[in-house]
């Protein structure tokens, strides 16, 4: 009889499963015949001829929007960007390209060192205005998008090219010209490595691309050459890239064979499990990871996993919560679409993905909501969202005039007039305004018009709107005038009160225009708290093996 029951449930179950699927795919033939249908009717007898790849493509990027942040289309112009984001490589002239709306022209934004850009001697600030004598001419108003894309791909092509371009500097009168050859540029993944004492080496990775491993055991041996005992690996700001790199950079810090990262997915054949399959660099050497929210997926994977097997000390601030794996499926007409299959667990099991998005932010559960798990040593650790660090902390709040001084013409255009009349400056590690020099800062500022709003006049104009909208605002207005007045911006009490941090920020600015980015990560670290927090706890041995010790309970 239980035999019988049984056999009798087995067919329903399949009955079932059968019908269900059934009825899945009814579902979607029966939407996809609705779309065809509708589009044949909207094409035929809409009153303005429509753009089939433009309606088409916005349907299609709507779709995968209400996904997650991470599955895309990619249009058969689009192709080379996803090549581009998984190998580090593309030929053209080595410089992040933006859109100047003041001019309605594109500017050089940051020339790459040794690469063509930068040897030519293109500067933060040129503006493009030719190439190979065709004016770009100006941007029409909502194109611009469209504009930088054709700016930026007339500066790509194949390596060996050779071509013209003029532009406007700021502080010269005439347009220059350059004279540059394309060729591949290949971004390092190791952005910068230093000794930072007798015993505490730093490196910095930015992405993990094809070279990312050998790049980073190459610093590191380097290194250990000049003494390194102890090690400071910087992967803030680090959004991810190929999973096998991140598996062999886990690879160098822990044993041969040991289980990195696993991926679970809908179908059986995109389930895998990545292990260490290298010898090590090194299995004993005090490390410190530091992290913040622009840490994400293959740099999630590896901070994770040093954390789950108590191989290094996590500092800084929860990582992003990319935990979702893509693979590229080739569409017809030479399209691809990069989609979601699978998520990341971490060798304690955990899975690093937020639980939701929101405006393309992720959102982390909570401590009271999230499960705890356990690294090899047995401290607890969470999921909920990205790796939260052994050692948290709270980045500086800094008012909103920093916001508008770092993307303002008006700083661009003093670093050119600067760099107009120094050849050099001093390095880095050393490099530092005089007092002289910000006060013809502030000048320069105040000539160029520079603006801002803070942040308690924008809270100000929040309390008028809601007292209009109570009924409140007549009777409230003296009031409101009053201390709007109080509160309206002091250009000589801002720049005085925030002068050590407006002077970091002008001569962060500096240093990369005369030693690029790497001068950049090393000038940093003279007012980086987070890195001063890594090599406190580094070379304090008893709190170093504290954080990493078994929990009582």
């Amino acid at each position: 009889m239980k035999k019988l029951l049984f056999l009798f449930a087995l067919v329903f179950s399949i009955e079932g499963a059968a019908q269900s699927n059934s009825d899945h795919n009814f579902e979607i033939s029966k939407n996809l015949d609705i779309f065809n249908s509708l589009y044949k009717e909207l094409d035929t007898y809409y009153v303005d001829t429509l753009s089939a790849e433009k309606n088409i493509n916005n349907a299609l990027l709507y779709m995968l929007n209400q996904l997650d942040p991470y599955t895309q289309y990619y249009a058969e112009n689009k192709t080379q960007e996803l090549k581009q984001l998984t190998t580090g490589k593309y030929a053209g002239i080595g410089s992040v390209i933006s859109f100047l709306k003041k001019a309605r022209r594109c500017i050089i934004e940051e020339p790459y060192e040794g690469m063509p850009a930068a040897l030519s001697g293109l500067r933060s600030g040129d503006i493009l205005l030719s190439i190979n004598g065709k004016d770009y001419g100006e941007a029409e108003k909502g194109k611009e998008s469209e504009y930088s894309n054709r700016v930026s791909e007339s500066l790509r092509g194949d390596a060996g090219t050779h071509f013209e371009l003029k532009v406007k500097r700021y502080g010269v009168e005439k347009p220059l010209t350059f004279r540059l050859t394309r060729r591949t540029i290949t971004m390092p993944s190791v952005q910068f490595y230093t000794m930072v004492n007798d015993s505490v080496g730093y490196a910095l990775l930015t992405g993990f691309t094809e070279q990312t491993t050998h790049e980073l055991q190459m610093a590191f041996a380097a290194l250990k050459q000049k003494g390194m005992r102890r090690f400071i690996f910087d992967l803030r700001g680090n959004g991810g890239g190929l999973l096998d790199q991140a598996v062999n950079v886990v690879g160098l810090f822990v044993p041969r064979g040991k289980e990195v990262v696993r991926m679970k997915g809908k179908l059986k054949e995109v389930n895998s499990i990545f292990k260490t399959k290298n010898e090590p660099a090194d299995l004993t050497m005090p490390m410190v990871v530091l992290t913040d929210n622009g840490t994400a997926s293959s740099a999630e994977i590896t901070s994770g996993a040093l954390q789950d097997y108590d191989r290094a000390v996590i500092i800084g601030q929860r990582t992003y919560g990319k935990g979702l794996v893509q693979q590229p499926r080739q569409l017809p007409y030479k399209t691809i679409l990069k989609l979601t299959t699978s998520k990341y667990y971490i060798p304690s099991g955990r899975c690093i993905q937020a639980y939701n998005y929101k405006n393309g932010q992720p959102q982390h559960l909570p401590d009271s909501l999230s499960k705890v798990f356990h690294t090899a040593n047995g401290r607890p650790v969470r999921d909920g969202g990205g790796i939260t660090p052994d050692i948290v902390t709270v980045p500086d709040s800094l008012p909103s005039l920093f916001t508008y001084l770092s993307s303002s013409d008006a700083l661009r255009n003093y670093c050119s007039n600067y760099q107009n009349h120094h050849r050099s400056i001093a390095r880095p590690s050393t490099f530092s305004l005089s007092d002289q020099e910000y006060n013809d800062f502030q000048q320069f500022l105040k000539k160029e018009n520079f603006t801002y709003d803070t942040q308690s006049k924008a809270a100000l104009n929040i309390l008028r709107s809601i007292a209009a909208a109570e009924g409140y605002e007549r009777m409230a207005k003296d009031e409101l005038n009053a201390l709007e007045k109080k509160l309206s911006h002091n250009f000589a009490y801002d720049f005085d009160y925030w002068r050590k941090d407006i002077k970091s920020l002008v001569e962060s600015e500096l240093v990369t225009r005369y030693y690029y980015q790497k001068g950049v990560v090393e000038y940093n670290l003279r007012n980086d708290k987070d890195f001063k927090l890594a090599l406190k706890v580094l070379c304090d041995d008893a709190h170093y093996h504290q954080l990493l010790a078994p929990k009582k309970y």
